[in-house]
């Protein structure tokens, strides 16, 4: 495992995928990332906020992309290209595009994450569909965790006149191997015992002498094994018992076994006090969006509680782990990993997100911890991306060959897949990367030239169809071929030659 090759409280003002290629791999505990949803709005803080100056175009076009993207992405997962490709067939250039551009950033996000690490994707409605299969294909469908429900607003109905309110937010957990760090406190809500719903008045409905809340549970087990270790004698019942005779004395000894009067087997003593909390299945009701009197507040309309990114820092990470935030916006990420003691990166491509993460972590509450640590004007703010240290980044042929010309280069190959959109040039087929080679459009002559503009894509069969020739050769030789077959079908029996 490499070691992390930044600071720790580091801002990088950049776009984040040049940071992202530049960290080491394997050198972040957890990911949560809230990016652009394709919302096709436009975003901006209003004046007078701590994100004054903020703005956000949340619509993506082909334009927006640099070709490479979509070579890269073949060449590194064709299951991602797949993706790609089908979101375009199906839903057009835009969807495409905007999955091109979190496609490539995921690729580099799974990278750096440790294999014991979790990645939460924050997302709505409007692409969460086509996220999940992007997903997939990067952390593979067998470490998907979770579909997080967020509950945003509870308290509005919404205009019903066209459908339903859309008050919830998903977030999907992923880890990145079988053996993840998930602690379920993080998910415990703690029972507040002057304000118990009814549900757990009525679980927890006995009184002690000292007005303590508690039930009685019964501990003998459904498995009647007459051999089993378990079953023994207990205040005159004979049962299998969900504990050893050992804990079962113990607990008889302190109070903690008691026979109800209604009944004969005896039953545990569970204090209401003693209890953790509530434990949380995957729709979270409990934590509402930012209203507009909150102290927290940045004027952002995207942000999102610190109680939330508290929670999901608690629930996957440690004390001392590094917590990474790709789009950290108003750096809500950022503050909720200081509070909880974890060290931190971030990147934003506004320039106010530096000002903002050091007034929020000046405002926030670290107790002892802040003392501690020292935060308070800690902040690192970077502009260049870090250079990585755990590999060698010379540009390296697509192919194995040493006698391959210089042009054959990953970066050739992946502008030239982005350029013609993964087709052939000859045939007009799809393929991926790895099943195109690269030609000349005309023929090469002793002086010719290697420029990307003198180059093409072609499959194996078009290649060798062209061999020396030009494209109105490989056009034609094409043609030929296909009447061939065509011919050959109708059992006509005709020889063409080429």
């Amino acid at each position: 495992m490499a070691k992390a090759n930044f600071k720790n409280r580091t801002l990088f003002i950049s776009d984040n995928l040049p940071v992202l290629r530049g960290l080491n791999s394997e050198t972040v505990d957890l990911i949560y990332l809230d990016p652009p949803f394709n919302s096709k709005k436009q975003y901006k803080a209003p004046i007078g906020t701590k994100a004054e100056g903020q703005k956000f175009d949340d619509t993506w076009r082909w334009t927006d992309l640099d070709e490479r993207w979509l070579g890269e992405i073949d060449r590194r997962n064709e299951a991602l290209s797949t993706v790609t490709r089908a979101a375009r067939l199906t839903q057009g250039n835009g969807t495409a595009a905007y999955l091109t551009m979190m496609g490539i950033r995921l690729l580099e996000l799974h990278r750096v994450l440790k294999s014991t690490g979790s990645l939460y994707l924050h997302c709505d409605d409007t692409a969460s569909h086509y996220l999940k299969a992007a997903m997939d294909a990067v952390f593979g469908a067998t470490n998907f965790r979770n579909e997080i429900n967020w509950q945003r607003t509870v308290t509005r109905k919404g205009n019903l006149t066209r459908g339903l309110a859309r008050d919830a937010d998903t977030i999907f957990r992923y880890s990145k191997s079988m053996h993840f760090t998930w602690n379920p406190d993080g998910v415990t809500i703690p029972y507040d015992l002057n304000n118990l719903d009814a549900k757990t008045l009525a679980k927890y409905n006995r009184r002690d002498p000292d007005g303590r809340r508690y039930q009685l549970v019964a501990l003998d087990s459904p498995k009647q094994d007459a051999n089993s270790p378990l079953t023994y004698e207990v205040m005159g019942v004979t049962r299998t018992w969900r504990w050893k005779r050992e804990r079962m004395a113990q607990a008889i000894a302190d109070g903690r076994v008691v026979i109800p009067p209604t009944g004969t087997v005896p039953r545990q003593v569970v204090y209401l006090d003693e209890m953790k909390g509530k434990k949380l299945n995957n729709v979270w009701t409990d934590i509402p969006a930012v209203n507009s009197q909150a102290h927290e507040r940045t004027g952002w309309a995207t942000q999102k509680p610190l109680a939330l990114l508290q929670r999901i820092i608690k629930a996957s990470s440690n004390p001392g782990d590094i917590v990474l935030d790709p789009f950290a916006g108003c750096a809500t990420c950022l503050v909720a990993a200081e509070m909880e003691g974890r060290r931190w990166i971030g990147v934003e491509a506004c320039e106010a997100a530096s000002d903002i993460v050091q007034v929020r972590l000046d405002e926030a509450d670290l107790g002892a911890l802040g003392d501690a640590a020292e935060a308070k004007g800690k902040v690192h703010i970077e502009r260049l991306p870090p250079k990585r240290e755990d590999l060698d980044l010379t540009d390296e042929p697509t192919r194995g060959a040493t006698t391959y010309r210089t042009y054959r280069t990953r970066d050739n190959m992946d502008y030239l897949y982005g350029k013609q959109r993964g087709i052939c040039n000859g045939c007009g087929n799809h393929y991926h990367a790895k099943d195109l080679d690269f030609d000349h459009i005309i023929p090469q002559v002793a002086d010719g030239s290697d420029e990307l503009e003198n180059l093409q894509l072609l499959c194996g069969h078009c290649n060798s169809t062209k061999g020396n020739g030009t494209m109105q050769d490989l056009a034609y030789r094409l043609r030929k071929q296909k009447e061939e077959q065509e011919a050959k079908r109708r059992g006509i029996g005709l020889e063409l030659s080429v």
